[in-house]
Order: structure tokens, then sequence, then C-alpha cells
């Protein structure tokens, strides 16, 4: 199962991550900012009936598919059944990348991943705080949890008050890299900001961005554009 998408200059992924009511709305956002994306993020559980098939075929950048459930952050309220069931569903039609909760119950996280597998589907396991950073202990155990869960990737996302937080929460990638592991960390919030740069030349798998700030699909989320011109400033200094 290969990895899709380029990356330049050595650097992780971006991820242009997209919410919208129906994929016309998608469309229209990302049409003006797909040239700076390596693959590109529907929240499903932004859609009032998902389908990533118009998408698909308006652009060809990978498509990486989250179905948030409320309990983590995200808007689908549904039953853990439906909102799988939508993700296998846009996993058939054409996504590269299905991302599923780490908290996601054993059988239904395990059932997923094994359809992933089966699809050629790249599967991350996704682990959110929006209020703060765990300890260094807690990190290493979410992340030797999501090595052992099957999953291709995981994506560790924390909220930091402080730069103390975004140090601790980085540092994770160290472990990552040692055991040759794709992860992507980087922090919600003010303080956080920075590493959302910081973990595209840490060694971070993917790093996600917003077509604009109101667009933004979490609290200091850049806007890919923002994204793109530090990348571009930091490339060219380096």
């Amino acid at each position: 199962m290969a990895e899709q998408g380029g990356v330049a200059s050595g650097r992780a992924k971006i991820c242009l991550s997209l919410a919208g009511e129906d994929a016309a709305a998608l469309i229209r956002m990302a049409e003006p900012f797909v040239h700076l994306a390596d693959l590109v993020e529907i929240r499903l559980d932004s859609m009032r009936q998902p389908d990533i098939v118009p998408f698909a075929a308006r652009f060809a950048l990978p498509i990486l598919v989250t179905n948030r459930p409320q309990w983590e952050g995200g808007a689908f309220s549904g039953t853990e059944e439906e909102r799988l069931h939508q993700l296998n569903k846009a996993m058939r039609a054409g996504a590269a990348y299905v991302d599923i909760e780490l908290r996601t119950e054993d059988a239904l996280r395990n059932a997923l991943l094994a359809e992933a597998h089966t699809q050629g589907v790249w599967p991350l396991v996704s682990w959110h705080d929006f209020n703060t950073t765990p300890d260094a202990a807690d990190l290493q155990a979410i992340f030797h949890a999501m090595r052992k869960s099957g999953a291709r990737s995981g994506k560790i996302v924390t909220t930091a008050a402080s730069s103390q937080d975004a140090l601790r929460l980085l540092n994770v990638l160290e472990a990552a890299q040692a055991a040759t592991f794709p992860l992507s960390v980087f922090a919600m919030g003010t303080p956080g900001r920075i590493t959302r740069l910081a973990t595209l030349y840490l060694g971070g798998h993917i790093s996600y961005a917003a077509a604009g700030t109101v667009e933004a699909t979490a609290p200091g989320q850049l806007s890919i554009s923002q994204l793109h011109a530090l990348c571009a400033l930091f490339e060219e200094t380096a």
C-alpha cells in the first residue's frame, strides 16, 4: 500500500482541510488552493449528505476522509455504526486515506482498519485533546497504542497553553522516528501555532491547514496560504 501525494523540499505533507455542507461548497473552497496542497481532507461530519465523488472527479489530489464524532470535537451526532458506514462508503468511492479515532470502540475501529487495508486505503488513527497537552508519559502511551492499533500512521493533536506544552508534544516525534512510524503531531491554540510549521521539518507526517482563517477546522489552524508562505520563506533561507 503505497502512500500518495508529492512532497517538496524534504518536508512533510501539507493537507488542505475542508468542511462544508456539500461537495459543491468544498469544490469552491478548494479551487484557489489545491496547488498548494499534497492532499485534501474532507470532513464528512460537516456535510448534509456525505459524498466525495464530485470532489474526486474534479481534483486529482489524494483525499483523506474524516468523520469526526462530537465526542472528539467533531460534528457527527449519529451512531457509531452510521459514522463508520459513511467512512467505508467514502473509501469505496476513492479516498486514499481514512482517519479513525483511537478512542473508537476496539471492534469497530479494527473492522474499519481491516476494510481500509482490503481497499488499499491508508488508515491513520487520531487522538485529540481540546483542553490540554498531556504529560510526557501519557503522550508516549498514546503513541504506543497507535503503533499497536494496526494503522499505518498516527495523529496526535493537543492544546498548548505554553511553549513547554508545544515542545513536549513535538518531542514525541523522536520516538516515532526511532520506530519508523509516521506520526502527525501539532497543537491547537496560539502557543501551539508554531508546531504546525515545525512538524513539517522535524519528522512529522502531515500538517493541516485551512482554505482561509474563517474556514479553519480547528483552533489556531493556519490558512494554507500562510503555511505555504512560511515554508517558502524557510526553504529559501535554510
